[in-house]
């Protein structure tokens, strides 16, 4: 078996047809320019309000600015690829893009805990709200976040640079995951796999009940709440947080819930698709839509513009 600890890889990437490459390529590229988009204007529809100075929609940038990041990481290389048909990457190109969406993909646990923790506050806790969430604590919970994320993702990924690869082996993904890099992989594992599931319990098990829990608590409070409307008012602020939470957690679970195997089913590879592409591009337009101060300050923005025009 011929082993390196610098390999070339092959991205064999969605489909192997040729005939189809263009069609994916058209997809892919629409979808990479709507969350493009999508999560610029959010994130400059939350700087540009002063009414949206607020911690929960502190929380909602960095949730836009990890979701722009992490599809910027995915999708060039995915689109080079199905433009050029040539998916090979350098050993140093696929840890430097496992490391950046490792990165990515934990804050994007976190966030969605800090936000719901952040719900918990405002709902069953009301009146201690601007103390419970002040800039100050807002900034050490984000930053303390991207320094836990970054530090865990550089140790995990410095020890897969410890490891002898096959050389020029296609990897059957469109993207250097953890798992499918492991599989090709001659040396000792287990360090990396321990550690993979240490990430599990920290990031997503442990954010996801961090997300029960006080949605649990939520769900307590505004029971307790006598009239009818007041109940509707406390659900209508978690309510685009949850479908994100929904939708994230389920494409989650259904790409890496899973038996490691050495391909790919088609199921799988749909399901990777929604966490690493689709997911992160309607996150901004679930925010948007069912929001009333995001739209209200994109209104305001648009119409700015209109009348320098």
């Amino acid at each position: 078996m011929n082993c390196s600890q610098a390999p070339d890889f092959i991205l064999l990437g969605l489909s192997r047809d040729p005939e189809k490459w263009q069609l994916l390529f058209s997809i892919f590229l629409a979808l990479y320019l709507l969350g493009l988009s999508g999560n610029l204007l959010l994130l400059l529809a939350i700087g540009a309000d002063v009414h949206l100075h607020t911690p929960m929609y502190f929380f909602l940038s960095q949730l836009s600015l990890v979701d722009l990041c992490s599809i910027t990481t995915i999708v060039p290389k995915m689109l080079e690829a199905l433009w050029t048909g040539d998916g090979s990457i350098s050993f140093s190109g696929c840890l430097t893009q496992f490391y950046f969406f490792a990165v990515f993909a934990d804050m994007d646990n976190l966030l969605l805990a800090v936000m719901a923790i952040d719900r918990y506050a405002a709902i069953c806790h009301p009146l201690l709200y601007p103390l419970l969430m002040t800039p100050c604590r807002c900034g050490v919970l984000v930053s303390g976040s991207w320094g836990v994320t970054n530090c865990l993702s550089l140790t995990h990924t410095l020890l897969l640079s410890q490891l002898y690869f096959q050389t020029n082996e296609g990897i059957p993904h469109f993207f250097c995951d953890l798992g499918p890099l492991l599989l090709l992989s001659c040396s000792d594992t287990h360090l990396n796999e321990i550690l993979m599931i240490v990430l599990v319990v920290i990031f997503t098990i442990g954010a996801l009940l961090c997300i029960v829990s006080s949605y649990g608590c939520i769900f307590y409070a505004v029971a307790r709440v006598p009239s009818a409307q007041g109940k509707r008012k406390a659900l209508a602020t978690c309510s685009s947080h949850l479908s994100v939470i929904l939708l994230f957690y389920s494409t989650v679970f259904t790409t890496y819930l899973k038996p490691p195997s050495s391909s790919y089913s088609s199921g799988e590879v749909v399901a990777a698709v929604m966490y690493t592409l689709v997911t992160p591009t309607l996150n901004p337009f679930i925010y948007s839509l069912r929001n009333r101060d995001v739209k209200s300050s994109l209104r305001r923005i648009l119409n700015m513009e209109k009348s320098h025009k």
